[in-house]
């Protein structure tokens, strides 16, 4: 290299401008031919750089030459414009901390855990301290990182790029955990963009919009036991969550980790549901998405505190019993100018053409499936929620959305597949990738579709292979029954049963979730005719009904009282409801479901198979009434009669599939529930053929209830 100390002046005006692509070709120390030493540093606010000179220009470009014998790694001594004096190592002194395994693996899209590459990283090398940041960006013309450690100057730290990943990146010496950062990425199209980090592991709290260095939490190792829990012979019952609005400080605020561990945690326990499942916890900049428009995928949203306080979160979870499941959003993202919205310039992670890549619904972005790169970086972030904070499973939201391509489109509105089809093939083909990813890296690791159509095996192992799937079917039938008057329910009969024609035909899970009692459409209670009794009479009656039902549980926080306010994001849960004594009674109720759910094998072990359910009868619309068998090999049969209307009907026979005797397990018109306290009486069983049995039994039928009668095995 020739003793040439000064670039020339293009290039200095690409440095100045922040828009050089290859810095580490000027900055740095670089060998010359006699054996010399050329360093150069671009130090914007410095005044003096021992040993180098300053630029002729005035820039803030420093350079000098030095003697053969010269330490390249000895930091820049540097005397900054207010007179004091620091020594700092220089980045562009240092090698690559990017491994090539890694970039290989990047520029693939097969890297398993590319949050182990990507996103800023702190690290010491030989001795120094600072963090490594690396961001894909392939289009761009150039990509500084800004942030705390360099006054969010875009000239300070240039990032050098690998071409073969489209990957750019650099140590930074002294950086640490905490800055706050964000990346200057100048496009393809030439406009400069400051965008968060994709794969940032914190960040800040809205409406601040940098990422935050945090160290990569350390792996949680696969507890099998612990797997066992959200197996399809397992008690299922999940608790839905949203971490900011079940209560909060008296000040008005959000609870932080610590505290929702000293009283969600113990609350859930004691109600004896068996999950937790908490609404997206990505970094999000608007309260009212829930999290489901997510800015940071990686990155547990600041409201609830840090990353280390999630983790002791789910750890006090699993030391209570409890399963931790996430929402988590891989269907769309916002627009947000710093997110990642044409990242590069070029529109990287969303489909290009608006057919494929604007999601009108929710005025979102589409990601591009088809982009190796793009599909990794959702692979990895599945995997990181469960290997990394020990989660045990995902709920995948919008899978419908994610499958058809005509979802929400009218004719003429979207592009047909290869084949000239409305499936998105290369959305089916991700998400039997996610399965079989986290099938094999974490077995035992749920993941359940949120999928309201009718799309064929999204449970199967030949299908999309996801663990459950949310019986949206149910859900509308069943609430759009009880929502009649009592006695209108005899001419839709249909639409309580009709669930049982298809109960096997997936393994599902029952959803009673937030989507439900909000936006307007009151809360479970309110939903329901009648006066206040007869409300929380029928609640109290779905409720039987729907823990009886083969299927897992699942019910949005509020839902366990019978709420009367509708949720709001903004507000926490009305406590002082939630104690009053016709409230607390439906609590008490929903903890006695689960306790029978969990010791009554009957009631779970075949829950995904027809060999767990038999009628007793189902045709008896006049009454609303519903009876059937659950069971189990070896284990006592439960069977349940849920009745929907406010009329006690006393000598009601019922066949039954033992002789006797048969015994009282659980009225949900019992006083100690609120009920009117109607018993159904001694049981007796007589062998009087009835429902196809030899034997029945007689019973008094409690108004507006579910009854659950067990048999000894």
């Amino acid at each position: 290299m020739t003793p040439t100390l000064w670039p020339d002046d293009a290039q200095l005006h690409a440095l100045a401008q922040g828009r050089h692509g290859d810095a580490f070709a000027i900055l740095g120390p670089h060998r010359m031919t006699d054996g010399r030493w050329l360093r150069r540093a671009w130090l914007p606010g410095a005044q003096a750089v021992a040993g180098m000179v300053r630029h002729p220009s005035g820039s803030p470009l420093f350079g000098g030459l030095f003697g053969a014998d010269h330490d390249p790694a000895a930091p820049l001594v540097i005397t900054w414009g207010d007179g004091h004096e620091q020594a700092l190592h220089d980045a562009y002194r240092f090698d690559s901390q990017l491994r090539e395994a890694d970039r290989w693996l990047l520029a693939e899209g097969a890297h398993l855990r590319p949050y182990e590459a990507l996103g800023a990283h702190p690290l010491d090398v030989g001795g120094v301290g600072g963090v490594r940041f690396a961001v894909w960006a392939p289009n761009a013309q150039a990509v500084s990182v800004v942030g705390d450690f360099n006054g969010w100057d875009a000239t300070r730290h240039p990032l050098r790029r690998h071409p073969g990943a489209g990957v750019w990146e650099l140590f930074v010496p002294h950086a640490g955990e905490g800055d706050r950062y964000q990346y200057a990425v100048l496009g393809a199209d030439g406009v400069r963009r400051l965008k968060a980090d994709p794969y940032a592991f914190a960040a800040e709290l809205r409406p601040g919009q940098a990422s935050v260095v945090a160290r990569l939490p350390s792996g949680e190792p696969l507890d099998a036991a612990r797997a066992r829990r959200s197996a399809p012979d397992a008690p299922i019952s999940i608790y839905e969550v949203h971490a900011g609005s079940w209560r909060r400080r008296a000040d008005g605020g959000w609870m932080d980790w610590d505290e929702l561990a000293a009283t969600l945690l113990p609350y859930v326990a004691d109600q004896g549901f068996t999950h937790l499942e908490l609404l997206p916890l990505h970094e999000h900049p608007l309260d009212a998405s829930w999290g489901y428009q997510p800015t940071g995928l990686y990155a547990p949203t600041a409201r609830y505190g840090s990353p280390a306080q999630f983790k002791a979160f789910v750890a006090a979870a699993h030391a209570l019993g409890l399963a931790v499941i996430l929402d988590w959003v891989p269907a769309h993202f916002p627009a947000d100018a710093f997110g990642l919205a044409q990242f590069d310039g070029t529109h990287l992670y969303e489909h290009a053409d608006p057919r494929q890549g604007f999601h009108p619904d929710w005025q979102t972005l589409i990601y591009n499936l088809g982009r190796a790169e793009v599909a990794n970086f959702l692979l990895g972030n599945a995997l990181y929620w469960i290997e990394r904070f020990g989660v045990d499973g995902l709920r995948v939201d919008a899978v419908a959305s994610m499958l058809y391509l005509d979802y929400s489109r009218d004719q003429g509105q979207w592009v047909p597949n290869p084949q000239g089809g409305r499936e998105n093939l290369e959305a089916i083909a991700f998400l039997q990738r996610l399965n079989a990813t986290l099938g094999h890296e974490r077995p035992g690791a749920v993941v359940i579709a949120e999928e309201s159509t009718a799309f064929p095996g999204v449970t199967h192992p030949g299908g999309l292979g996801f663990a459950y799937k949310w019986n949206m079917g149910w859900m509308n039938d069943v609430l759009r029954h009880l929502a009649r008057e009592s006695a209108h329910r005899l001419w839709h009969h249909d639409e309580l049963r009709f669930s049982l024609m298809y109960a096997w035909s997936e393994r599902f899970v029952l959803p009673l979730s937030h989507d439900e009692v909000v936006h307007g459409k009151g809360t479970l209670l309110t939903k329901l005719p009648g006066d206040a009794w007869q409300r929380r009479a029928t609640l109290r009656a779905l409720l039987g009904y729907m823990w009886a039902h083969p299927g897992k549980k699942l019910l949005f926080m509020g839902g366990e009282w019978g709420a009367t306010h509708e949720w709001s994001e903004a507000r926490q849960l009305d406590w002082d409801e939630a104690a009053a004594p016709p409230h607390a009674a439906i609590a008490r109720l929903v903890r006695d479901l689960n306790r029978v759910l969990t010791h009554h094998p009957a009631l779970h072990v075949q829950d995904t198979s027809p060999e767990g359910f038999a009628w007793l009868r189902h045709d008896d619309a006049e009454a609303s009434l519903l009876a059937f068998a659950r069971q189990a090999p070896g284990e006592a049969t439960v069977l349940a009669l849920c009745h929907f209307t406010p009329v006690v009907r006393a000598g009601y026979r019922l066949g039954v599939p033992h002789a006797g005797p048969w015994r009282l397990l659980l009225n949900s018109d019992d006083a100690v529930y609120g009920g009117s306290g109607v018993h159904p009486g001694a049981l007796p069983v007589e062998p009087v053929p009835a429902d196809g049995f030899a034997h029945s039994l007689v019973l008094t039928v409690p108004p507006l209830a579910t009854v659950y009668l067990t048999h000894d095995a």
